[in-house]
């Protein structure tokens, strides 16, 4: 028997993913119908649920909008202010929903908005950018502090993202809960492609887990680390969690279900910045419902669906019977043919 469990803090999943704090994959209903498979679901503090009364409307919109006209008009409806009622009201509406509700800020509107949602409910905060660290700089008298944060709340607290060993520890080192890992791996994101900056997923992973696995050693606090982005199929999610994470965070994969308000399309949180978006509209199709994601049934052959049956089969051909025991398990090598080797009749050749 396996066990897919994930903890953090107190909190504990039946399966080891979150959801992506985008507009086009986690909503108040999303977050109901993702606990219903045993996952959670990140909603986004700055998206579109707390700048209009109506969001599903101006999802709609979005979706509708030309590919041409899509960037300037993500830049148009993300202008709209943020309204404080809205964190409560979205916040209570997931949690009448029957969901845990986690919620995702910017560093620089966490002091603000985090007390906001604390207040009305919520069970976790995300801090999250495209690449932060324990010294965050800001215009104000006194950035943001991660030790000062986790004063005003009492809720785990989860830190992203970061790609290197050296920030993960720093970050650890602050109280946080949880660690986020990843630049620009989405399928959605264009930060690599605008800005150059980027680490593979399997290198960044390895490195945060190394951290945390120090961390551990010498405090006995365990900070799980979250791999997020780059994950389509189940062998993604069975390699993240080989190189050391101990949950993942989807987007364009929750984007696909019929249960997600962007109706089959993606877009990156940073696709709206009004002077350098790093992001693009996807048209990633709807492929099947959040159950046939996680657990099938399914006739597709790719590993795009029943992605925690995947899970459950590479734990037991390991002999690991936990996420834990797969990090120990695992062993990870480099192995660029690995998908092709033998394959010649799958890909064409006589």
């Amino acid at each position: 028997m396996t066990s897919t469990e994930f903890s953090v803090d107190g909190i504990t999943l039946p399966i080891p993913v979150l959801g992506s704090a985008m507009d086009a994959v986690s909503s108040p209903s999303f977050a109901a119908r993702m606990q219903d498979q045993g996952g959670l679901a990140v909603m986004n503090l700055e998206g579109v649920q707390t700048r209009y009364d109506d969001p599903d409307g101006v999802i709609a919109e979005i979706v509708k909008t030309s590919q041409d006209e899509v960037t300037a008009r993500l830049q148009k409806v993300y202008s709209a202010p943020i309204k404080d009622k809205l964190i409560g009201e979205r916040v209570e509406e997931t949690k009448n929903n029957g969901a845990k509700c986690a919620v995702s800020v910017t560093p620089a509107s966490a002091k603000r908005l985090v007390p906001l949602a604390a207040e009305a409910g919520a069970d976790v905060i995300v801090v999250q950018s495209t690449v932060t660290t324990a010294r965050h700089i800001s215009r104000s008298a006194r950035g943001l502090r991660f030790p000062e944060l986790l004063e005003m709340v009492n809720v785990p607290v989860l830190v992203g993202n970061c790609v290197s060993r050296e920030v993960a520890l720093e970050l650890m080192e602050t109280g946080i809960h949880g660690v986020l890992v990843g630049v620009g791996p989405g399928a959605a994101c264009t930060t690599r492609e605008v800005t150059g900056v980027g680490v593979p997923q399997v290198t960044a992973t390895l490195d945060c887990a190394a951290a945390r696995e120090e961390y551990f050693e010498r405090t006995g606090r365990y900070v799980p680390i979250i791999t997020d982005g780059g994950i389509r199929t189940g062998g993604d999610l069975c390699k993240a969690l080989a190189c050391g994470a101990d949950a993942v965070m989807l987007g364009t994969p929750l984007a696909q279900a019929e249960e997600a308000p962007g109706a089959g399309h993606n877009w990156g949180m940073a696709n709206p910045h009004p002077a350098l978006p790093r992001g693009t509209r996807v048209n990633v199709g709807v492929k099947g419902t959040l159950k046939q994601l996680f657990f099938g049934p399914t006739s597709r052959t790719d590993g795009t669906q029943n992605l925690i049956g995947a899970l459950e089969v590479c734990m037991g051909m390991i002999g690991a019977g936990t996420i834990r025991e797969m990090h120990h398990n695992a062993e990870v090598m480099v192995a660029p043919s690995i998908k092709t080797e033998g394959k010649h009749l799958q890909l064409g050749f006589e």
